[in-house]
């Protein structure tokens, strides 16, 4: 079949189109594909020996295509999303990382930090999606282009929260362990383990199952529609909640400056004139939108949406573990199970750090209704009142009502994931 001169223009400018759509939406080496003949196309002289070397040097569309699973964590800071990672940490065919993103806002934006620009906010996800799609490729070296000082042969010391990730402080990313070194604190990791190698971290993402990162810096499950929708990935999102009282509390006991005004008001009871009130507000928004979103049931989130509330998960870990495992049709791991009853009983003294994850955990979700003065609380429903409403967080109408733990301000809500 022969190819009119019209013809060959018209598929040369959209071959063009279709390459430069590719290059500003994905990273080249995380997407080779093989050429595959097509009797309807015109046919066109290829070097097929080249392309089938190509082919072999480049496994990672075929890699894709694989059904294991790909984990996102979406959240917010102070949400609990740290206990939901360790979830999936600890799972021997899991392989977890921290906050990944954090390279990326640091990178681009290095002074934000709870920002309140929706342009500063947004500026990040082009290049944030780009990255969750390399690293769920175990494309690892991807990073390199958002850790500063650039790594040198593929080594870094500089990888935000390391520790925090099982398989990176683990043969064979970390050869220096022993057997005593099996269950080792985040700070011992780095110290025992030394410099992160990539190429022995990517590596050891590829001789796992699944992979599953946590974040709380995408804003809404919208912002991750390309990469659900991506047909290489087989990405579920499990978006973590929490009644956003029990957010503004936890911030205000964490990040001390930042929400020193906040911290005045509970201790003078006086509301300053000048209180960033959007370090509430865009929580309370974030969530609004997101939720909507996930529980109108969208065809692009059909079977790839859970939500959680944090205080269902605190008040019964183990059952909404496996709930979680069982949305995501990843079986159970003993390891998962040992960790939650070693982590969810703890005493008082047992969640000093603030970044722990060793606590009462159903203590710790009720914990904010004695650290807010029921002038910020009532300030909270007042500005969060859609929210809570749509999550299912009662009201507390007076500070009686608030302090008494017998009365329950969380209703009953079965949030069945989207299938």
């Amino acid at each position: 079949m022969q190819c009119s001169w019209k013809a060959v223009l018209l598929l040369a400018l959209a071959s063009i189109a279709i390459q430069y759509t590719a290059i500003r939406t994905f990273t080249a080496k995380s997407f080779h594909s093989c050429p595959i003949p097509n009797p309807v196309n015109c046919s066109l002289s290829q070097d097929t020996d080249v392309a089938d070397r190509l082919c072999d040097e480049s496994p990672t569309f075929a890699y894709n295509l694989s059904r294991k699973t790909h984990v996102l964590i979406l959240a917010t800071t102070r949400s609990g999303s740290s206990f939901v990672g360790q979830l999936f940490n600890q799972h021997f065919d899991v392989f977890y990382l921290f906050e990944p993103l954090y390279h990326v806002q640091y990178t681009l934006i290095p002074k934000l930090t709870q920002s309140k620009s929706t342009t500063d906010r947004r500026v990040m996800l082009g290049a944030s999606r780009d990255l969750l799609r390399s690293l769920y490729d175990c494309d690892l070296y991807f990073l390199e282009n958002y850790i500063k000082p650039q790594p040198v042969n593929h080594t870094t010391d500089r990888l935000f929260r390391r520790g925090a990730s099982k398989a990176l402080c683990s043969p064979p990313v970390c050869e220096s362990l022993g057997a005593v070194d099996l269950h080792l604190e985040e700070g011992d990791c780095v110290k025992k383990c030394g410099t992160l190698n990539l190429t022995l971290a990517t590596e050891s993402c590829r001789e796992h199952g699944h992979v599953a990162i946590k974040t709380v810096r995408v804003p809404e499950v919208s912002d991750l529609r390309a990469l659900v929708e991506d047909p290489r990935l087989n990405l579920k999102v499990i978006q973590l909640v929490r009644d956003p009282r029990g957010i503004l509390a936890s911030r205000s006991e964490t990040f001390r400056d930042t929400y020193r005004l906040w911290r005045i008001w509970d201790g003078t009871g006086r509301k300053p004139y000048n209180l960033d009130v959007t370090q509430l507000t865009t929580v309370c928004e974030d969530f609004w939108n997101s939720v909507s979103t996930g529980l109108n049931r969208p065809p692009w989130l059909k079977g790839k949406y859970m939500l959680v509330r944090y205080e269902d998960l605190a008040r019964n870990p183990m059952k909404k573990t496996e709930e979680i495992y069982d949305f995501l049709g990843i079986p159970m791991d003993s390891n998962v199970e040992r960790w939650i009853q070693n982590n969810t009983r703890g005493d008082r003294s047992s969640s000093k750090h603030k970044y722990g994850t060793v606590r009462n955990s159903a203590a710790t979700a009720e914990k904010w209704r004695f650290r807010l003065s029921y002038e910020i609380v009532a300030f909270t429903q007042h500005a969060c009142q859609q929210v809570l409403a749509q999550l299912g967080y009662k009201t507390a109408g007076s500070e009686e009502e608030l302090k008494n733990l017998s009365i329950s301000l969380v209703e009953e809500r079965d949030f069945l994931p989207f299938s």
